[in-house]
């Protein structure tokens, strides 16, 4: 696997080997058709003016060509995939954030991203599916841009691959970009520690907005010539018709979907027993110990804990595979990158001892863009701060005690409450905001909010939900509102998220 570039690894591979599947019969895609495809892609951006450096957002449903456009672009350009989901101020800021040149849309599709790219003066890349040459092949039509002179050519180890943002919680989301070597190295670690090859083939279900569904659904797998089935996106209807028609040897999923998975398995126990699974994979929150036994009782195969995160291109550490010893309510070993506790003062602590977990590796990002002090406050010696707090014990087994940092986790879905606060303060009638994460029992952490409105105005739930619902990702429209007179204040006077919760009788 001596690859440096999305494109050598996939040229790497066996031409003949299929690289994916689709369901409904569709035309398998070989990894030669695919190496062919990011080849001829690469040609095309540069013929339209883009080229090395540029950013390119891709708005696109899961499907094959946004799996297949991901690499296509970053062969040439910055991939920058976007959430289906935003509304056009959120387009209008991810977009604009990165200093997008232009925006993959699907011909004929309608989303807000089209008016927020004739906004911007971005030029908007019609993506028409070629399905009869390969499921996921595709031809870009477009208008040239006018006025470039592109860096032509396939992109090179250094050059920005994927470029994501991760949200803060003091601050604006950081942009995150990780680099064909970065990206390379996380395929090849998860690769090595799923053992992967080329006779494995995964059933993806993982938004391919995500780290997870980019780095471990899709690019692992191809990393050692192995092949993935790709499907519309989670739908636990549809989610045993899709094993059993492909027949998979793993899947990797958040805790939220193997649950959901778990709920409907008593009425599939045929498909299961027909179609044995290798391993399964659980990653991006944290998974019950009792879930994990029941998951692996019912599906006969090992559940597999992983720990990762967008600044590391996913994976951190990781539970081995068995005959290896896994630790439930651990996240395992380190997996690709140096996995290390500090303290405040930098200072690297002994096993058992509590402190910040920190990363250092190829995988790892080499900063935020544009952001001197987010990069001032996460990397110490030469060590990422992680924001996670843990300890490892004497074998080098990591478990994560809690979070530093005040990110909601949602089921996997990472939230900004400072994003979500912005956007409530946008409403005439509200004066402060304070968003949190409260407890949910199966999500995690569900998004809460306490609301201090303006003298003399009035405002019901429903009605700020519905103002939030035109402006934030469904995701990230907190279920809990709570109107207050006053929201509760730290000793130094400083609204306080981290503990609100509690205070808020919500625990």
């Amino acid at each position: 696997m001596s690859f440096t570039t999305l494109s050598q690894m996939v040229a790497a591979q066996n031409a003949a080997n299929t690289a994916m599947t689709a369901p409904d019969g569709a035309t398998p895609l070989s990894y030669g058709r695919l190496s062919q495809l990011i080849d001829d892609t690469q040609k095309r951006l540069n013929a339209l003016g883009l080229g090395r450096g540029d950013r390119v957002g891709i708005v696109l449903p899961n499907c094959p060509e946004m799996a297949t456009s991901f690499l296509a672009v970053a062969g040439a350009c910055t991939a920058a995939p976007l959430n289906m989901a935003y509304r056009a101020d959120e387009f209008e800021f991810y977009l604009s954030d990165v200093k997008a040149k232009a925006v993959v849309i699907a011909k004929g599709a309608e989303t807000p991203a089209r008016a927020v790219a004739a906004k911007l003066g971005l030029r908007v890349l019609e993506l028409v599916p070629q399905a009869s040459e390969g499921t996921g092949c595709f031809t870009l039509e477009a208008e040239p841009l006018t006025g470039t002179s592109p860096t032509t050519g396939p992109a090179q180890a250094p050059d920005v691959a994927l470029i994501l943002h991760t949200s803060g919680t003091t601050s604006r989301p950081k942009i995150v970009p990780l680099s064909h070597t970065n990206v390379c190295a996380s395929a090849r670690n998860i690769s090595r520690t799923l053992a992967l090859t080329s006779a494995d083939r995964g059933l993806h279900i993982m938004p391919m907005f995500h780290i997870h569904g980019l780095i471990a659904g899709i690019l692992a797998p191809w990393a050692v010539g192995s092949s993935i089935h790709c499907t519309p996106g989670f739908n636990a209807l549809k989610f045993f018709g899709w094993m059993k028609e492909c027949r998979p040897t793993w899947y990797t999923a958040v805790p939220t979907m193997h649950q959901t998975i778990l709920a409907r398995a008593g009425g599939n126990a045929d498909v299961i027993a027909a179609n044995p699974l290798r391993f399964i994979r659980s990653s991006s929150s944290s998974m019950p110990p009792q879930v994990i036994a029941e998951v692996e009782a019912v599906f006969k195969a090992p559940l597999i804990e992983s720990y990762g995160m967008t600044e590391a291109a996913h994976q951190m550490a990781s539970n081995p595979l068995p005959p290896a010893k896994r630790i439930p309510g651990s996240v395992g070993l380190a997996a690709g990158p140096e996995v290390a506790i500090m303290d405040n003062d930098g200072k690297l602590l002994a096993a058992e001892e509590l402190g910040e977990v920190v990363i250092r590796g190829e995988n790892v990002t080499l900063g935020y863009e544009n952001n001197p002090k987010a990069n001032a406050e996460a990397f110490t010696h030469g060590w990422f701060r992680t924001g996670d707090q843990g300890r490892l014990d004497a074998e080098g087994y990591l478990t994560l005690t809690g979070r530093l940092k005040e990110i909601i986790n949602r089921g996997g879905e990472k939230i900004s409450p400072r994003e979500v606060d912005e956007v409530i303060m946008d409403h005439p009638a509200v004066a402060q905001v304070v968003t949190f994460g409260m407890p949910h029992p199966k999500l995690g952490e569900e998004v809460a909010a306490a609301v201090v409105l303006r003298e003399g105005q009035a405002l019901t739930d429903k009605a700020l939900r519905d103002f939030l619902a035109e402006r934030l990702a469904d995701f990230k429209v907190p279920r809990k509102i709570l109107f207050m007179a006053e929201i509760p204040k730290g000793a130094t006077g400083k609204l306080q998220r981290i503990g609100l919760a509690e205070k808020l009788g919500l625990v």
